[in-house]
């Protein structure tokens, strides 16, 4: 357990310590560790031998190990019986392009004042997850430095491919899963709520992705010779498609809602709270009106319920100019965002089962299935997500919300069915960091509360 007053002591040190930690954050932004290009495999490679090297630094007993693409670096220190920790985050980056629009080029990281005053950080992976891993580990320094040991068991489990789908990371842990499974996991690879209000995501949305593709006739058709005889695929699918939906915003597919929980009370009023408008989301976009279920917020129809999205229309003549054809055939793209405990093998059967109910004579229907992963979620009076919520006050001065992730992280997927553990995950990354777009950047204050966050997180952890 760590003291109020060794815990001041960290704080402090970490105030005082900004300068040489930015130091070190710019020596790992100054590699171009960009895994989805071959070109740059070396310097993924490179990056790992950093990032082995300063945990080991910390007394971290560290490897950087092989996959079948770029290396994992893992690095354990223990601390007796206090409850043990897997981190995870991610020392490569995307690619830079259009390089044109760079302000400064984007591996020789800057100190940036934006009109606003605030101070930024400017270079590729400056947040993502670059910045973020080291707000992590600048926190276990200063607990070294100050301490002479970490306040709990920690794994760092450090990965080079999350830019290009992480298709090795899961083997990895599976195969080492005896190795990885501890008492929690935690992932620093998420945002702020604001600038000045700290969240803690607390559940990430399955997907289910469907292609379905209609067939009529054996070939495309003249429309003046066939057109009201053949049967017309695109005609068939988009009926299907628009019957998905009802007046309200609701999925009608037959059990789809099964396992779809309701948010508790507590948590939903924290919600509402934040008073975010369809007007504040939307315009950004162009857009007025939410098309979700009506009777929901806009933070519950983004983060919090299912939904049902058409991602593409393919079929017909679709080149320049004129042709009167009726297609033979006609695709679309499906996709299903999942929540609580929606099974994706049921809802992609419900799909097909909807979709085949309403298919005409003359009309034959074919799938693909391109993932199908279930959703993720923190219960809500688990007591490491109280003492991050407390922690986050404390540093911030402003209530940590639980929010939801609209979108999905898989690896926190297998650390709970593959190693039976929650996931906390805490980030400071803000929305216009401009994450993988040119000119990407990170807040100084992201960074340095971010660091000190995490020491009362993990001072909090430790308590019994």
């Amino acid at each position: 357990m760590i003291s109020a007053k060794a815990l001041d002591a960290v704080l402090d040190r970490i105030d005082r310590d900004l300068d040489q930690s930015l130091e070190r954050l710019f020596a790992l932004l100054r590699i171009p560790s960009i895994s989805t290009d071959p070109a740059y495999s070396a310097h993924c490679r490179t990056a790992a031998d950093h990032v082995a090297a300063d945990l080991m630094s910390l007394g971290f007993e560290t490897e950087v190990r092989p996959t079948g693409g770029h290396p994992v670096v893992v690095g354990k220190a223990s601390n007796g019986g206090a409850p043990r920790v897997l981190f995870y985050g991610h020392y490569d980056v995307q690619p830079v392009d259009p390089l044109e629009l760079w302000e400064t080029p984007p591996f020789e990281p800057r100190i940036a004042t934006l009109p606003d005053g605030r101070k930024i950080i400017v270079a590729r992976g400056a947040c993502d997850d670059k910045g973020q891993v080291m707000t992590f580990v600048e926190a276990l320094r200063a607990y070294k430095s100050v301490t002479g040991m970490l306040p709990l068991g920690v794994t760092m489990m450090i990965e080079g491919e999350e830019e290009c789908g992480s298709k090795h990371l899961f083997d990895f842990v599976k195969d080492n899963a005896q190795e990885l499974k501890l008492d929690l996991a935690l992932v620093c690879d998420t945002g702020m709520w604001n600038a000045e209000t700290p969240s803690v995501t607390t559940s990430l949305r399955g997907l289910v992705y469907e292609e379905v593709k209609l067939t009529c006739a054996d070939r495309d058709l003249h429309s003046g010779l066939f057109g009201g005889a053949a049967q017309n695929p695109i005609r068939v699918l988009s009926r299907i498609l628009a019957a998905m939906h009802d007046d309200k915003g609701r999925v009608t597919i037959p059990g789809f809602y099964d396992g779809v929980p309701e948010l508790p009370s507590d948590i939903k009023k924290d919600l509402a709270g934040l008073g975010l408008t369809a007007d504040q989301f939307l315009s950004q976009v162009g857009l007025k009106v939410p098309a979700g279920e009506s009777d929901r917020m806009v933070i519950e129809q983004i983060t919090t319920r299912p939904t049902a999205e058409i991602n593409g229309i393919i079929g017909g003549y679709t080149g320049e100019g004129a042709k009167t054809v009726i297609p033979g055939e006609a695709t679309a793209k499906v996709s299903f965002r999942l929540v609580g405990d929606q099974d994706p093998d049921k809802i992609r059967d419900a799909f097909r089962a909807f979709v085949r109910a309403r298919l005409p004579a003359d009309c034959m229907a074919d799938f693909k299935n391109f993932t199908g992963a279930a959703a993720i979620q923190l219960p809500f009076d688990n007591p490491a997500l109280t003492k991050t919520r407390a922690a986050l006050q404390e540093e911030w001065g402003k209530k940590a919300v639980t929010v939801g992730a609209g979108g999905s992280i898989p690896i926190v997927g297998d650390f709970k069915r593959v190693l039976g553990m929650d996931t906390i995950m805490v980030g400071f990354a803000l929305d216009d960091d401009r994450v993988h777009s040119p000119n990407e950047k990170y807040d100084l204050t992201s960074f340095h509360k971010g660091a000190r966050s995490w020491a009362r997180i993990l001072a909090a952890l430790a308590q019994s």
